[in-house]
């Protein structure tokens, strides 16, 4: 008698169990991370569209959901240019003043973010360390004026020019708008991580329009978010 050959159980897509389909739970996080909404208001714009969904599950969908599709994303994502832009933004969480380490680079692509409790060495070096994961290191950085990036940069990137020249870091610190604009309707953040994680889809959201994603390419510039998303989910 021949015998099967045994093959290996298809992985289960992220989306297994869930009640709704895939298509409702990227749309749900995508309109949270696009735009300025609370939960509440995606909660109504779905509603509207006959999907009785709860604030409280738009917001499960999205701390669970963002991280997967900002992993999923980074192999199509371009290379960072070699002119970096650093800074750090401030947002109150539990009612304490917390840290947003980000950078851009001289295209406009946001190439990381990191939510910190301090402003101080370890968190610096944390940031860069990210930021040196998207495969490029920087022939020259900007920054603002604070002791602690001599030392950092030094250290993980003494080959790089460092700028520290009044309004020369005016391109990073204009970007934090618009970060702050999604930021504003969340009142009451409680934990970091939900500044984290909404920061990183942001960014994500951000560099597909700008067009630094080989995601949703043959799509019109208006559409090229949701297709974007539609592949991303594929993968997930």
């Amino acid at each position: 008698m021949r015998r099967r050959r045994a093959h290996p159980p298809a992985p289960a897509s992220e989306f297994s169990g869930f009640r709704f389909p895939p298509e409702v739970i990227v749309l749900a996080v995508r309109w949270y991370l696009r735009f300025a909404l609370s939960y509440r208001d995606v909660e109504e714009l779905l509603a509207e569209r006959g999907l009785k969904v709860d604030h409280v599950t738009v917001y499960r969908w999205v701390r669970r959901f963002t991280p997967l599709l900002v992993d999923a994303a980074r192999p199509c994502r371009h290379r960072p240019g070699g002119r970096w832009f650093v800074d750090e933004t401030y947002v109150r969480v539990s009612g304490r003043w917390t840290y947003v380490y980000r950078a851009v680079d001289q295209h406009g692509q946001v190439i990381d973010v990191l939510a910190s409790t301090r402003r101080d060495q370890a968190a610096a070096r944390r940031f860069f360390a990210r930021a040196l994961s998207h495969g490029r290191r920087p022939v020259e950085v900007t920054t603002d004026k604070a002791p602690v990036y001599p030392r950092i940069l030094d250290e993980l990137l003494p080959e790089a020019c460092h700028v520290d020249a009044a309004r020369e870091n005016n391109r990073i610190e204009a970007d934090h708008g618009r970060l702050k604009a999604r930021l504003r309707p969340m009142r009451g953040l409680k934990r970091l991580r939900s500044v984290q994680t909404v920061s990183a889809g942001h960014a994500l959201v951000q560099n597909i329009r700008r067009g630094h994603y080989e995601l949703g390419i043959d799509s019109s510039p208006r559409l090229r978010l949701a297709a974007a998303f539609t592949e991303l989910a594929a993968t997930v």
